[in-house]
């Protein structure tokens, strides 16, 4: 087996199928849908891999726009997962590139199978709906679906070439006070001001925050507030992430956040009901071996080390949730000139063009040729796995 020839024919089998995966993205891109609204897109998927050989699995644990696809060779080896994103932004569509992280993804497991026969193992393709809000990820890893991988992977579109760095364990919280309604002028000794509880949760929550590690995050709205200036509100609601760099501070954070609202209650006279209106998100847990295996193989592409940063903060990922069961990254990938931040209409709009569908088949190769390294080097799978015991174990 010779590693370098076998790379080649990898990306020469991307690059013969480039215009196939651009058609793709570009319609995924062209046709947003909404968290596990996503119909369109993880058809599109499903049929591009399947008709690479994938065997598809759909829908999984009965979320409709999701997939498990999965190619086995003959031969036994490790188990590499691809994880594919497909869903957009209310109003601004797929202001996140998440059309060019499923082809990047879906690219990369098409690529990896043209020699997987000749290295052995088994390729998945994980296509998790609705990361932006309830995101698949986090029940699929509750089921065990990511257990027996060996390691996961996905890149993410950007303005810069950045390592996989760290995402926030987030809780996301709903507090509903139940109080009584009363004409404002007439007769308030008889109301109850829900409103009320919900301004003291605020200030008790900014009086809170001083108190708390530098890498706490806890942010919220007001959904319900009343509806007119003259009637006591009976009811009123608020929502609040709840962020911390670990699941065991966030923990702590959120039974903090949670005594502070039944304070409030206490203070009001109102009825108080706590939910989680989302999934709440583990931490990412950069596996740093794997990591640097993909840079390398960026830095093999003629990237330099001083155009690549070190990994930051990235907010709170669903991927947060299959580090802990697997080795993972999140690198991300430069597809643009221009710096326009992710979630923006500059960034949706040059996530569109020709060199962003460019940088989308580069991707998938870099995925790819990581993919390849970890599963024909047995002491570099050892040695990820040995970080990630360590690792998860420390977090825990």
């Amino acid at each position: 087996m010779n590693p370098t020839l076998l790379k080649m024919k990898i990306s020469e089998h991307i690059q013969q199928h480039a215009e196939a995966f651009k058609a793709v993205s570009t319609y995924i891109g062209q046709n947003p849908e909404l968290g596990n609204e996503e119909y369109k897109a993880s058809t599109r998927l499903k049929q591009e891999l399947e008709s690479h050989g994938f065997r598809i699995e759909a829908p999984v644990l009965d979320i409709g726009t999701a997939f498990v696809a999965t190619y086995t060779s003959a031969k036994p080896g490790p188990i590499a997962a691809f994880m594919c994103e497909y869903d957009a932004l209310p109003e601004i569509g797929h202001a996140c590139g998440h059309h060019l992280i499923c082809m990047m993804s879906a690219g990369a497991a098409i690529g990896l199978k043209s020699v997987i026969d000749e290295i052995g193992g088994t390729i998945r393709v994980y296509g998790t709906p609705a990361e932006e809000t309830r995101g698949a990820k986090v029940p699929m890893a509750a089921a065990g679906l990511f257990d027996d991988c060996d390691f996961a992977m996905m890149a993410h579109p950007y303005y810069a070439y950045e390592e996989s760095g760290i995402s926030l364990a987030m809780d996301a919280l709903q507090f509903e006070y139940f109080g009584q309604s009363a004409h404002a002028a007439a007769s308030p000794q008889h109301g109850i001001n829900a409103l009320d509880a919900i301004l003291q949760l605020f200030n008790g929550i900014n009086a809170m925050r001083q108190q708390t590690r530098s890498d706490t995050r806890i942010h919220g709205i007001i959904n319900h507030g009343g509806v007119a200036a003259n009637v006591i509100p009976d009811y009123a609601s608020a929502q609040f992430y709840v962020r911390s760099g670990s699941r065991s501070y966030t923990n702590e954070l959120v039974e903090r956040v949670k005594q502070v609202a039944q304070g409030a209650a206490l203070q009001t006279g109102c009825r108080l009901e706590i939910s989680n209106y989302e999934y709440s998100y583990d931490e990412l847990i950069t596996n740093q071996t794997l990591s640097e295996t993909f840079t390398h193989n960026l830095m093999n592409h003629g990237i330099s080390r001083e155009e690549i940063h070190y990994g930051k903060d990235a907010g709170s990922l669903d991927l947060g949730n299959v580090s802990v069961r697997c080795p993972a990254i999140h690198p991300y990938v430069k597809i643009t000139d221009e710096k326009h931040e992710l979630h923006s209409i500059g960034f949706r709009d040059c996530a569109q063009e020709p060199q962003a569908l460019e940088a989308m088949i580069f991707t998938a190769t870099l995925l790819a040729e990581t993919a390849f390294d970890v599963m024909t080097q047995p002491d570099l799978l050892t040695r990820i796995r040995a970080e990630f015991d360590a690792t998860v174990t420390a977090s825990q």
